[in-house]
């Protein structure tokens, strides 16, 4: 990054600035720690038992230590080839008509603000307004150091029980919305999208526009014909913009693709992972008759529920990247990252 031309190729130097910020995400923490150490290790010398003021400092300071050495703890579970990179999460409403749609808006809504917290940009690139509320389908690009890792354990089907806002009888309905995440592949990845295996689609942008977003053909949808796979990008003014982000977003789920059949063709690494189909929900939000969200696979529940929904998802995140590890036999569990990057 010193060298004086550094900035004349923009695009492979934003690939560099990234890889710095990510190895700095790893490096960072640790030095944190160590510091924090250090310090909780002169406080102790310096202590008078008998001053109780400096006992509740001294106990303070080690309940901090503490949580930052379970969160260095949990980078040992993340040490997957693609967990360090950027995610892109598609949510798609499934049966329930407004009800699911309003409810896949809810879960968009959730994973932004987890994204916020953690100091992740997201960029949504493709949304499909419901007919009366809520959102058909979203696809959002979250930006930052292992954002993948994290976000990976919310793939599959979510579930809520909630008494409706739409139903004049205010009856309890059930909902249900599925939830995919694809690490974000760098742009020099070598996927070959050949022309003639691509249809490319133009259509009106839908949604609230301005500036000509959806008074012209902007919008830019692409089948790629050999897997069927379909991809929507409609969040730029310029229709070619929007096709470099769809075949952008194509080359990740296509690499994705290749990825999971390498797995299933070594008899899956992780033997839990399920795929997503109606019923076969990872997780339950209940707001009624009682309130609890719980994960069906690591049983980690909290009856928290609002907190959940604002995007407090890190217990559901831990304790899912603790139980597939527990899923991963010693032979084939990946080794965590390297301190110095």
């Amino acid at each position: 990054m010193g060298q004086g031309d550094f900035w004349s190729d923009s695009e492979r130097a934003n690939q560099t600035v990234l890889a710095l910020k990510s190895l700095k995400a790893q490096r960072d923490p640790i030095e944190q720690f160590q510091h924090a150490l250090h310090d909780l290790t002169e406080l102790l010398s310096l202590v008078d038992a008998e001053d109780q003021a400096s006992i509740t400092q001294l106990t303070q300071e080690l309940v901090s230590l503490e949580t930052q050495h379970e969160r260095l703890a949990l980078h040992r579970w993340l040490g997957g080839e693609d967990d360090r990179k950027h995610a892109i999460l598609a949510i798609h409403s499934g049966a329930g008509g407004t009800e699911a749609c309003d409810w896949a808006q809810m879960l968009l809504r959730m994973y932004r603000r987890w994204a916020e917290e953690h100091g992740c940009a997201t960029e949504v690139i493709e949304l499909l307004p419901g007919e009366e509320a809520g959102v058909k389908n979203a696809t959002m690009i979250v930006k930052g150091p292992y954002a993948y890792g994290y976000l990976s354990g919310e793939e599959g089907v979510h579930r809520l029980v909630r008494l409706s806002p739409f139903d004049a009888n205010k009856r309890r309905h059930t909902s249900f919305a599925s939830v995919d995440v694809v690490p974000e592949t760098d742009e020099d990845a070598p996927i070959e999208l050949k022309e003639s295996e691509l249809r490319i689609d133009v259509y009106r942008s839908s949604g609230k526009g301005g500036q000509s977003v959806n008074t012209t053909d902007s919008a830019v949808r692409i089948t790629h014909l050999p897997t069927g796979v379909v991809v929507q990008c409609q969040d730029e003014r310029s229709q070619l913009q929007n096709k470099h982000k769809a075949l952008h977003v194509l080359k990740a789920r296509l690499a994705d693709l290749e990825r999971r059949k390498r797995e299933e063709a070594a008899a899956r690494e992780y033997q839990a992972k399920q795929k997503i189909e109606w019923g076969s929900q990872i997780r339950s939000y209940v707001l009624h008759p009682y309130t609890m969200v719980k994960d069906h696979r690591t049983e980690h529940e909290t009856g928290n529920t609002q907190a959940t929904l604002d995007g407090k998802l890190d217990p559901f995140m831990e304790a899912y990247l603790k139980w597939k590890a527990a899923q991963v036999t010693p032979a084939s569990r990946p080794l965590p990252p390297a301190p110095n990057g």
